[in-house]
Formats: structure tokens, sequence, C-alpha cells
């Protein structure tokens, strides 16, 4: 059975506003951000993601993790960072519509952190803020079934995958699948979704934004709640998706490095002869003399080979071994 939610104007107005700024990514090359943006987006999806969990390590002792260096914090959450950087790095490794693949990524993330990791709960679980029960979710028995579901949803359903990303993180929520572990999924398993046709959003700091409006994203997915339906949890992170896309643009504003448009240039042409003609005008932006340093130093580098003299001269991109 389809989830229930309505496709609003205000859903209508942020499909069309981010399908604007995907376009102005790709036109612009951003769909793969360069190598340091991609890094410090990774690092700081994984902070945000773990510090609206409750953990305590920063940017900094996250990078350092990354780096193996020594950090000093608490074991449990160094454990909860490592494990995240495991999953982070397979992310490509998932297939975002197999529920086996879901339960395998869950035992990665929360190895060591609880008993039963990556197998789906059995019990009843309720959410508790203060002393108020925020959420009780499905009774244990229902949980496969209920799962089962929401990928048929995720596979069949003609919707577009921006809107079906979100109705899959709030049913996910709702649904409450593991004993523990189950915000964090959710936020990576929407990325997973929207990898699969947009891939800028391997390296969207998205959790970083969901941790900036922490509160709105609880009263998003209580407000659904109280609904019945995913419509104000769909309003609330398409417009996440939409302030992440426009993030990423102003960062970006600035040129791109040589290995970054060479790198670029590469997955357009694969093994295709061109000319610094061709080059500069998938980089419009560049002066001739910059073309010509950046193919100069790709031939240094081994990445091109370079045929004919002058106005003759053309390129092509070396198979590495």
């Amino acid at each position: 059975m389809k989830p229930p939610y309505t496709i609003t104007d205000k859903i209508i107005m942020l499909i069309a506003s981010i399908s604007e700024k995907i376009g102005e990514i790709n036109a612009s090359h951003l769909y793969k951000p360069v190598a340091e943006l991609r890094k410090k987006n990774r690092i700081k999806t994984i902070q945000a993601s773990l510090e609206i969990e409750g953990n305590t390590l920063t940017e900094e002792q996250i990078t350092a993790l990354l780096e193996n260096k020594r950090v000093i914090a608490p074991q449990k959450d160094i454990l909860e960072v490592q494990n995240a950087i495991k999953v982070y790095e397979q992310l490509n490794q998932f297939h975002p519509f197999h529920l086996k693949d879901l339960e395998k990524a869950h035992s990665i993330l929360m190895n060591g952190l609880i008993d039963h990791a990556g197998k789906l709960r059995t019990t009843h679980v309720g959410i508790i803020k203060g002393s108020k029960v925020e959420h009780m979710a499905p009774g244990g028995a229902m949980v496969k079934g209920l799962m089962k579901d929401l990928f048929d949803y995720l596979k069949k359903d003609k919707d577009l995958i921006l809107i079906k990303s979100c109705v899959f993180h709030y049913e996910f929520e709702f649904i409450h699948p593991f004993i523990d572990g189950n915000g964090r999924m959710g936020r990576l398993w929407q990325t997973l979704i929207l990898m699969q046709q947009y891939p800028v959003f391997e390296y969207l700091p998205i959790e970083s934004l969901i941790k900036k409006k922490q509160a709105e994203y609880y009263s998003a997915l209580s407000e659904s709640d109280n609904k019945g339906n995913s419509t104000p949890f769909i309003e609330f992170m398409l417009n996440i998706i939409l302030n992440s896309l426009e993030e990423l643009l102003n960062l970006q504003s600035k040129t791109l490095y040589a290995e970054d448009r060479i790198f670029l240039f590469k997955e357009k042409m694969k093994r295709t002869r061109f000319s610094r003609k061709d080059y500069m005008q998938h980089f419009k932006a560049i002066s001739a003399p910059t073309a010509s340093r950046d193919l100069k130093w790709a031939v240094e580098q081994g990445i091109l080979s370079k045929f004919g003299e002058q106005r003759l001269t053309e390129y092509y991109f070396l198979k590495k071994e």
C-alpha cells in the first residue's frame, strides 16, 4: 500500500527550484565537487548526523581519526565515528532498493554499539522525550512486513525520486525498524536514494543543515505523525535539500583547479582524442593560456598523451593499468 501523503503547491514549487539548482550545478561541473570540498563535506555529514544523536566529537577530531591520528574522547563516541566512516566509504556498494543492503549498512554503523546490529527488531519500542512518550512505533511482529511494503513503494511507485526519498525517510523513522541507530540510518538512506539519480548528493552535507534546524526536523516528524501522512516532513526535507544545493553553488562559484577540470573532462571524453579548443568549449570561463597550462600539467603527470604541434596538437587520456 502506498504511504499517505499529498503533493501540495509548496512541494511543487520546491521541486521546481531544486531541479533548477541541479541544472545550474550540472552546467557548472559541480555534480562532483572538488576533492578538498568532498572531504570536508563528508566530515561535516558524519559529525552532524552523529551530533544529532548525542556524539561529542568535533570536525577536527573526526579529521584526525580519518588520518589515523590519536583522539582523546569517550570510546563509544570514537567507535560511532569509526563505524560511520566505514559506512560512508562503502556508500556506493549499497543498493538503495534492497532491504538486505540496508541491514548490512546498519550492521556496520552500529557494530560494537548494540546487540544484534543489522537485525530488524522483533520487540516493542517507544521514543521518549523527557517524561513524555513522543512516538510509539509499530509492534515488533509488524516490522518486517512494513519494511517490505516500504521497499516495494520505493521500487515501484512512479513519483519523483526527490519525493520518494523524503517519504522513505519519514516512514523509516515511523516504523523505527532497529532497536537503535534509526535516525542516522534514515538520513543515510535518503542520501543513498538521491545519489542514484543525482550524483552530487553523495557529497552534499545535508546532515549539517538538519543539525542547524534540529528542532524543526523533529517538529516535522511529529507533525506528520499527528496528521497521519508525511506531507509536512516532505516539505521540510525538500527545503533542506534546496538550501544545501544553494550552499554548494555559493561555495563553488570560484574557478575549479586544473586537476579538477582535467578529471571532469576525462569523465566526458574517456578515450576520445581532443584539441585545446574542445577543452575550452567545455570550460568556457578559462583563457587559452590557462587551458594550455592545464593540458601541459596533465601530460607531465602521465594523465594525457600528446600528438602533433601547435594548432594541430591533439590529446587523449591514457588508460591506467
